[in-house]
This record gives structure tokens, sequence and C-alpha cells, in this order.
């Protein structure tokens, strides 16, 4: 991959798209970071989004998605739902319809003006507790409808899509941001910065990755 391209991250300050930044910084001379605000529950990821975006010194575009917040309540949208595991297999009460279809279609756009040909984001099959816009087969399908709907030869790119959370700790650990992720992101559904409220079902997916990378890793270190 050569180092002159451009990239933009969908970027929200979390475990996940910081993990991904830090490995797009890796393959891409010019990283430009999006962030969405669509009113989310914990409004606190904005900040930690710009915090992040300026402590690397990298350009930061907020864009405004108050209609998808309109559109899609939920235990994400909304303060007076209370955030649940899914049971039997059923999808999260934290998944918003529609989130990144918008989000990386927008992202593109912001590509494209930017003249950006690369797209990255953090969804995952292998952890996706449930959310449909997280497959494989959707961003590989949207990557289709986005070259066609502007006639240009955007990637989307999954750095995450096939791993487990203890793997994409390892991923930051072998990018030298493992101690930067862990402290500086924000992953909790309840605004907990760092190691989270240690209750939510994303608080609970986190540690129980982290404890199984920081086992291996101490199994590889003897």
């Amino acid at each position: 991959m050569e180092k002159n391209n451009r990239a933009v991250v969908v970027f929200s300050g979390g475990q996940d798209s910081t993990t991904c930044l830090f490995w797009a910084l890796e393959k891409f001379e010019h990283v430009e970071l999006v962030t969405f605000n669509y009113n989310q529950r914990h409004s606190l990821e904005i900040e930690v989004a710009k915090e992040i975006a300026g402590d690397q010194g990298l350009s930061h575009h907020i864009l405004d998605m108050s209609l998808l917040n309109q559109l899609a309540p939920n235990a994400l949208t909304r303060e007076d739902i209370e955030v649940e595991n899914a049971e039997d297999g059923g999808i999260p009460n934290t998944f918003v319809p529609g989130r990144n279809l918008l989000f990386l279609s927008f992202a593109t756009i912001l590509a494209k003006q930017i003249d950006a040909k690369h797209i990255i984001t953090g969804v995952c099959e292998t952890d996706f507790s449930g959310y449909p816009d997280c497959r494989d087969i959707f961003t590989k399908s949207l990557n289709v409808t986005l070259n066609l709907s502007m006639d240009e030869d955007f990637v989307i790119h999954t750095p995450l899509m096939w791993l487990d959370k203890a793997e994409t700790w390892e991923l930051a650990d072998e990018l030298q941001a493992f101690d930067y992720v862990r402290e500086r992101t924000l992953t909790c559904y309840n605004g907990v910065r760092g190691a989270g409220c240690g209750e939510c079902p994303a608080c609970q997916l986190r540690q129980r990755g982290l404890d199984q990378y920081l086992v291996r890793r101490q199994e590889m270190n003897q």
C-alpha cells in the first residue's frame, strides 16, 4: 500500500476507532478524522474524539447527524431507555438502525472532497454484538454502491473485521498504542472513560478482551 495515499477514519474516540486510527497512521501518509454528532447518549464521546485528534495533530471533521437521533430512538439516543443485553441472539437495544450506512456514506462524501480514496472503520463481525451493519457483507456491498454512486474507486478498510477484542488489544500493542487506547479512549455506554463503568455490555466486552490478551501476553513473555 503506497504511503502517499490519503485516508479518512470514522472516529468515535473509542477503543476500536482509536486502534484503527493508529493502524491508518502506519499505512497512509495523510489521515483525517470524521466524527458524527447524533446527540448520542454519552456526548463526552465528541470531546474525547476532539482531544485525541488534537493530540495527534490531525484534521478533525465533526458532522451534524441529529436527524438520526430523531429517526432512531433507542438506548444510545435516549437517556430514558436503559441499556440492556440482547436475549436469545436478538439485536441489542443499543443498535441504531442505519448508523453505519449513513456514517460510511457521509465519510466517503467527505473523502471525495479532500481527495482521499481510503475510508477506515472499526466495524467487526467477530465481536459485533449482533449489529447487522457491522458485517463484512454489508461493508463490501456498501463499498460497491458508493463507488457506483460517485463513479470513484474508494476502498473501505475494516482492519478489525475478523479480530476478537483480545486480538484488537494485541493489534493496539503491536502499533505501540496499547496504553494510549487503554487510558484515553471512551467505549462505555454510560460515558465513563478508560476502563468504563464495568457494567454495560460495551465495558464487559472490552474488559473481557483485555483480560484475555493480558494473560496471553504474560504467557508469551515467560
